[in-house]
């Protein structure tokens, strides 16, 4: 028994340790060429442009010294949703939801008084025009648009903090941005192996990132995009023990070595 204790506790301990490697972010992995400080890392080759889709929700403002003509533009009680917009938000209400436009599963948004007008596959700055050019047709030049995606829908699973679905309100936000609202990942989340699960038009696709890796900042998934779903899977160490701090260790190799000192007592009669 005695010559049990010690390969036991050393065997707790090593399963429960985890390497800083698979925590830290950014790193330069070997096989890969380095990145090193203050160097200069390119975007991908396409850069970011969000392309909308199906059931997006956008913010449509007009501006025109004719107030009157600018309510015809108008939803009733959108302006008075709008109020108290800020920079993020985690689980409040959804202010776009009530103040912006929804687009069809077609691709149409519908604007008072303009026929439906298909937007989808169109950038923010296309969309904006081709509202645009749809309300100068009957009031040239008095009416103008500004158009922008109602902020960066997202959900997250697994090895959050924080899990859900959560609105980031700005129109460009890194994947760093939607895990530092999610309230960081935990120490036993598989770093190297988040999915990115995102919408295409007419489909699905999954998209293993590895956090560690320096190269993600040049990769086109280093920017998120609405209605991504991020999901962290935990490590394998969850089976033997938490692994969080060495003080859990230190008890769950006591309690493991308690019982066989228990079990032993009985075996040979010592209880």
């Amino acid at each position: 028994m005695r010559r049990l204790v010690l390969p036991v506790l050393i065997f707790v301990l090593v399963t429960s340790c985890i390497s800083n490697k698979r925590i830290n972010y950014l790193q330069n992995l070997k096989g890969n060429e380095p990145i090193g400080l203050d160097e200069f890392i390119p975007f991908a080759e396409v850069d970011y442009e969000y392309i909308l889709q199906p059931h997006d929700i956008i913010d449509v403002d007009f501006a025109s010294p004719n107030q009157e003509l600018l309510r015809a533009f108008e939803f009733q009680g959108a302006k008075s949703s709008s109020v108290g917009r800020g920079g993020n938000s985690g689980g409040s209400m959804d202010v776009f939801y009530f103040s912006g436009y929804s687009l069809d599963k077609n691709g149409y948004i519908q604007i008072p008084n303009l026929a439906p007008l298909k937007i989808s596959g169109l950038s923010e700055i296309e969309a904006r025009d081709k509202v645009q050019e749809a309300i100068n047709y009957y009031f040239k030049d008095e009416v103008q648009v500004k158009l922008r995606i109602g902020g960066i829908r997202f959900t997250t699973m697994g090895e959050f903090n924080n899990v859900g679905p959560k609105i980031l309100l700005k129109n460009r936000a890194t994947i760093f941005d939607a895990i530092s609202m999610a309230g960081e990942s935990s120490i036993l989340a598989r770093k190297n192996e988040l999915f990115l699960i995102r919408q295409y038009d007419g489909g699905t696709k999954i998209h293993q990132i590895n956090l560690n890796d320096r190269r993600l900042l040049a990769s086109p998934y280093y920017f998120i995009q609405p209605n991504d779903i991020l999901y962290l899977q935990p490590m394998q160490i969850r089976q033997i023990g938490s692994g969080e701090n060495l003080t859990a260790s230190l008890q769950l190799g006591i309690s493991i070595i308690t019982a066989m000192m228990f079990v032993y007592g009985i075996t040979s009669g010592l209880f």
